[in-house]
């Protein structure tokens, strides 16, 4: 049964070859990085070097084969005219019939000729029949005497090994240069041999073989002609032991490529062992040094021109480092102003508790109950309010951020001033005016742009958070039939808010003090210690984390005067 294969197969194939990617290579962003490449440069630099060696070796044993060859079929062909030359013997008479080879000339012939050569030569009448073999000088029937074959050549041990090694790496390669196993038979007829059979049907046959030694054996049938008639067949053999010896040398050159490359392989391992280990030691002593003493993060090497993983690594550690030693010096600047802040009304409160132990008259002991009350209300304002505010890094590092609709707080945010009967959650209308009756302050909201196309990502109820301690401070500074504007739009790829007031403005020079913790610049109407001063202070943490900015100015009226207070918040669109 054929499976068919769809749309839906192939895309689980390739998530699952993702997630292979993925497991080795750390990822699908950076899959091939600076130093994975370096690890795998300096591993295949050996392989490849002895690969290329190899194929050089292939290479150059073919065309020392094919040189001799073509040297060797001009020694058969000599052979061969010299044979007919003066051992042929024409047709003509009552002698013969056709022309033949006088037996007795042409065995003396090839004992002569392969003296002198250093070959085997076996020689075929015209019918297959062996003639002469010059391994045989006392006659066919005498056995076999190799006077003048050397012994095998003696390789050294290690190139022995490579050669083995190389031809195990060759028998895989498509175009193999392994050569056949020459048929070690006694041939008493030219239908034994391919190559012989060949020259019977008038063609030159050359080939390469390999004995029984592993060594190197060249073979050429060549056809014996007279007056376009074959005659007889010569077949020459000999060890090609200068092929053998080229072979050799090509094999002591790979060896010492070989070494070569080993050599060079141990010290680039070296050198990528330090250029891994050293600056990685570097990091962890440097990070060691922080944490048992006082340093700073500019202890922690700066590595970025390496442009890989450790580079990245120091960059990391140095943004770390640099972000706790910040966190520690706000904690430290944080518990200072704690402690100012908690000082004055526990100042006033012992002030208070001693003063009413010696007073007599009754209005003067009620007097200094009520300072007495109003300070431990000012501490509990305080401590709830310290505490918040020391939980809000942790609380937005580990809350999740999501995608909000900011046009849609700031209505949410307006229906929390009105009553539950003038509420409608779901209207979401451009522009939106409500008035507080216990003040008669009027509240209007206005959206310039498409609000859905105005959203962020963040925590929405940190970003209302935000809005809301803006639209309390713009509230407390306005007077009775004052207004307060909020507006919001785009700008390029930022989601801009402000709000705006009609209260005295805040004076030039504390334009930044005023996200500062503790700082309270409040009405002269209102009494002292209803605020704690940190609601700014939280409303810039919580746009720093957000990526954006918040800004204090003051607004100019058209007789040039301060006409208010004005807040921008300004966010990135998601």
């Amino acid at each position: 049964m054929r499976h068919r294969t769809t749309p839906t197969t192939k895309k689980t194939n390739a998530r699952d070859l993702d997630q292979i990617l993925d497991l080795y290579w750390g990822g699908s962003e950076r899959r091939i990085t600076g130093l994975t490449l370096r690890i795998l440069t300096v591993n295949a630099l050996a392989l490849v070097i002895l690969v290329v060696g190899v194929l050089y070796l292939g290479q150059s044993q073919k065309n020392l084969i094919e040189t001799k060859l073509e040297t060797f079929q001009a020694e058969s062909e000599l052979i061969a005219n010299a044979i007919v030359a003066g051992a042929a013997e024409p047709a003509g008479g009552f002698a013969a019939a056709a022309p033949h080879l006088n037996r007795d000339i042409a065995a003396g012939m090839i004992h002569s000729i392969s003296n002198s050569a250093n070959k085997r030569i076996r020689l075929f009448d015209g019918d297959g029949a062996l003639i002469a073999d010059s391994y045989r000088p006392d006659g066919l029937d005498a056995p076999i005497r190799i006077v003048d074959l050397e012994p095998p050549n003696r390789m050294l041990y290690s190139i022995e090994l490579l050669k083995k090694l190389t031809s195990f790496i060759i028998s895989f390669s498509p175009d193999q240069r392994i050569l056949p196993r020459y048929p070690d038979i006694d041939m008493t007829d030219a239908s034994q041999s391919s190559d012989t059979r060949m020259a019977m049907n008038g063609r030159i046959s050359l080939s390469a073989w390999t004995d029984s030694h592993d060594r190197v054996l060249l073979a050429a049938a060549t056809p014996v002609m007279l007056d376009n008639q074959i005659v007889g067949t010569v077949l020459i053999t000999r060890i090609a032991r200068d092929i053998e010896d080229g072979i050799i040398d090509v094999w002591s050159d790979i060896l010492r490529i070989f070494l070569g490359t080993l050599a060079i392989t141990v010290l680039l391992s070296i050198y990528l062992s330090g250029a891994i280990a050293r600056p990685l030691k570097r990091l962890a002593r440097a990070a060691e040094r922080i944490r048992n003493g006082h340093y700073s993060a500019e202890e922690i090497p700066d590595l970025s021109n390496r442009h890989d993983e450790i580079g990245e690594l120091s960059l990391a550690l140095k943004d770390m480092t640099r972000a706790l030693w910040q966190r520690m010096d706000s904690i430290e600047r944080f518990a200072a102003d704690v402690s100012h802040e908690l000082k004055n009304p526990l100042t006033s409160l012992k002030s208070a508790l001693e003063t009413v132990a010696i007073v007599k008259k009754e209005e003067d002991r009620q007097k200094l109950m009520n300072i007495i009350h109003h300070d431990v209300e000012r501490l509990d304002r305080l401590i709830t309010d310290i505490s918040r505010a020391s939980r809000l890094d942790t609380e937005l590092s580990r809350e999740a951020y999501a995608q909000i609709n900011i046009p849609a707080i700031l209505h949410h945010l307006l229906d929390i001033y009105q009553t539950p009967l003038n509420r409608d959650i779901n209207a979401q209308a451009d522009k939106k005016t409500i008035t507080l009756a216990d003040r008669n302050i009027s509240i209007s909201l206005n959206i310039l742009d498409d609000p859905k196309t105005m959203n962020v990502l963040g925590i929405e109820t940190r970003i209302a958070q935000v809005f809301q301690n803006l639209l309390s401070n713009a509230l407390s500074f306005s007077k009775a039939g004052g207004q307060v504007k909020i507006q919001a739009t785009r700008r390029l790829n930022t989601i801009v808010v402000t709000v705006e007031d009609e209260g005295p403005g805040i004076p030039e020079s504390k334009m930044e003090a005023v996200f500062e913790r503790f700082y309270s610049e409040r009405p002269q109407e209102e009494d002292y210690g209803h605020h704690s001063g940190l609601g700014l202070s939280i409303c810039r943490q919580i746009i720093d984390a957000h990526k954006g900015r918040i800004f204090a100015e003051n607004r100019i009226g058209v007789s040039g005067a301060v006409a208010g207070a004005k807040f921008t918040v300004i966010l990135n669109q998601l």
